[in-house]
């Protein structure tokens, strides 16, 4: 009896959770541990990644500065500095701060480009295009008003050879015929022709 009891409290105390499963040996218990919860992996955005911190939720650098463009944030990093973008972004309202990191990117590749004159020489290279340009439009207009004034002249010169022609066509005066041999009906030589005619 002492042994049978043992035993019993032994198996008790090695499965104490065997009674609550339905039908189930202790066996299967413990061959299949409960899975652990999926753990969400959060992507660093490239801002966080290159000044190696943890990326939070509410990151101010991440919607403007993707994990798959770090060279995005590298060239802005290089030129202005990343305690001044994040301030910079934080004194902005939402809807201007991706036209703002854009601006701040071109103008940090024009830095690099150009040291000396940064975005104000690719300005002043703009604005000789464009005074360039607007220079050869005013030269175009020019031509197109002088070949307008052109045609004009030419289709007032041809109207008025048009109308001098037919004022002369109108002064033309054809010769009647009862004015050239008088009044009679017959021409001089009909007589001659009616005679040749007449029966001997």
């Amino acid at each position: 009896m002492d042994c049978i009891d043992k035993t019993t409290i032994s198996t008790q105390t090695t499965y104490p959770h065997s009674s609550d499963s339905a039908g189930g040996s202790p066996r299967s218990i413990l061959a299949a541990p409960p899975s652990p919860p999926p753990q969400v992996i959060l992507t660093p955005c490239a801002a966080c990644k290159i000044l190696r911190r943890r990326c939070v939720d509410k990151c101010v650098l991440a919607p403007y500065f993707p994990p798959t463009e770090p060279l995005k944030f590298t060239i802005a990093h290089r030129v202005f500095g990343a305690s001044n973008i994040i301030k910079l972004l934080q004194e902005l309202p939402e809807d201007q701060r991706a036209d703002t990191v854009n601006s701040m990117v071109y103008e940090a590749n024009a830095r690099i480009r150009d040291p000396v004159y940064g975005c104000a020489g690719a300005i002043f290279q703009l604005q000789k295009q464009i005074s360039e340009l607007q220079a050869d439009l005013a030269k175009a207009q020019v031509e197109i008003l002088h070949v307008q004034n052109q045609n004009t002249n030419l289709v007032a010169l041809i109207c008025a050879e048009m109308t001098q022609y037919q004022e002369n066509d109108s002064s033309i005066v054809f010769p009647d015929h009862q004015q050239a041999y008088g009044n009679s009906t017959t021409f001089p030589e009909d007589d001659n022709v009616y005679a040749a005619w007449e029966p001997l």
